[in-house]
């Protein structure tokens, strides 16, 4: 019987198959980012929380048909319910 003669192709094919073996698997990806988990919060600066909290106020407002007299009620009203909102952890939907 005949001994098989290795050629280069033989040995190249076998380097990369063991290349292949060793290089190391990437990680498993999560369903969601970690940039968007559950307790991931927007970084916001004064003038977008005074925003959020001027709009809140102004639909407080509406809602009682702008009624002079209890706009700092409405705003700090509207401000507790602001910061409450950004500060609970969200539910899974």
């Amino acid at each position: 019987m005949a001994a098989k003669k290795d050629t280069g192709a033989d040995t190249a094919k076998e380097r990369r198959a063991a290349e292949r073996r060793a290089a190391p698997k990437p990680a498993p990806r999560s369903a969601k980012p970690s940039a968007f988990n559950d307790s991931a919060r927007a970084d916001l600066s004064p003038d977008e929380l005074r925003k959020l909290i001027s709009e809140a106020a102004y639909y407080r407002a509406k809602r009682r048909g702008f009624a002079p007299g209890h706009e700092l009620e409405d705003w700090v009203q509207a401000e507790a319910e602001v910061i409450g909102r950004l500060s609970s952890p969200r539910t899974a939907a």
